[in-house]
């Protein structure tokens, strides 16, 4: 028998409109309590919104926002004779990219637009001219990181 972890990652499918993986997790993170179909809409809608908004492509216009918003590194506790310390680390590309869905999403649903999809396209927006809040909170981590840098020989 090996002895080795098995690999548990799910395979996510990519989307039915699109064909790209990316907006797939999109829609996973988007959806509640199962609802799929409604969580599609409200992201179709707004790359919708914001093709019809720039005139550009709105997936390149989403990845270009992802990319403002993926974090470098970011802090993770760690007990060491008794005390924590915010150890900061470098984060792995497939984490950075599920940090920056989560973010998007949750800096959108924190907007004061009316409805999902217009919250969502003006946070897309936002993030892809490098401003809003997944970008702020993406700033904070570094800063938390750059902060903590002296407990960074505790990493290991």
């Amino acid at each position: 028998m090996s002895r080795k972890k098995r690999d548990y990652t799910r395979k996510i499918l990519p989307d039915p409109k699109y064909g790209d993986s990316i907006i797939g997790r999109t829609v996973n993170i988007i959806m509640k309590s199962g609802k799929k179909s409604v969580a599609e809409k409200a992201l179709y809608d707004a790359l919708e919104v914001i093709g019809e908004k720039t005139g550009e492509q709105p997936l390149e216009l989403y990845n270009k926002a992802l990319a403002n918003c993926k974090p470098l590194v970011e802090v993770r506790s760690r007990r060491v004779g008794g005390a924590t310390y915010q150890v900061p680390t470098e984060v792995r590309a497939f984490r950075a990219e599920s940090l920056a869905i989560r973010w998007v999403v949750q800096a959108a649903n924190e907007r004061a637009e009316r409805g999902l999809a217009e919250k969502l396209a003006a946070e897309i927006l936002d993030a892809s001219a490098g401003r809003g809040g997944a970008v702020k909170k993406r700033e904070e981590v570094h800063r938390m990181a750059e902060a903590n840098k002296a407990f960074a020989h505790f990493r290991w």
